[in-house]
């Protein structure tokens, strides 16, 4: 056919994909920004060998998930909802509650939320490990410390 430009889906062979481990300190940073950033590197984004649908993204570790900022009056009015499945199983916990309950919990929920949704955002999802505190147990990985 004439004038027709035939483009080939990309498939990068999972082994040629160079993937590195950072390590982002989340203290004092706002939760959306943080969040918005570790989905852009679990994605591969920023590589040239970036492709939507295979997972060529890098691993992060997130250290001092409890100390995560957010902007405004959200740590008193910003609600998570869940819900069991039986009527009236509506539970709301706000940032505060959440925060001091499960500490990582909210980071976790807002990186999901930027992930793709069906079994790639599951699985880019296993590369990012969230820590409360200081200490982690990921000192084998050669891990390049990353400043938002």
């Amino acid at each position: 056919m004439k004038g027709y430009n035939r483009m080939n889906t990309v498939f990068v062979k999972p082994a040629k994909v160079e993937r590195k481990w950072f390590l982002i300190d989340a203290e004092e940073k706002v939760l959306g920004r943080v969040a918005a950033r570790i989905a852009s590197i679990l994605r591969g984004k920023e590589k040239a060998v970036f492709v939507p649908h295979q997972e060529v993204g890098d691993y992060v570790v997130v250290i001092n998930a409890d100390k995560i900022a957010v902007t405004g009056r959200k740590r008193e009015r910003k609600e998570y909802h869940r819900h069991s499945g039986y009527p009236g199983g509506l539970t709301t916990l706000t940032f505060q509650k959440l925060i001091e309950r499960r500490p990582c919990s909210p980071l976790e929920l807002a990186i999901k939320g930027m992930l793709p949704k069906g079994p790639l955002g599951r699985k880019l999802f296993n590369n990012v490990k969230v820590y409360a505190g200081a200490e982690h147990p990921h000192a084998a990985q050669k891990l390049e410390k990353l400043e938002l």
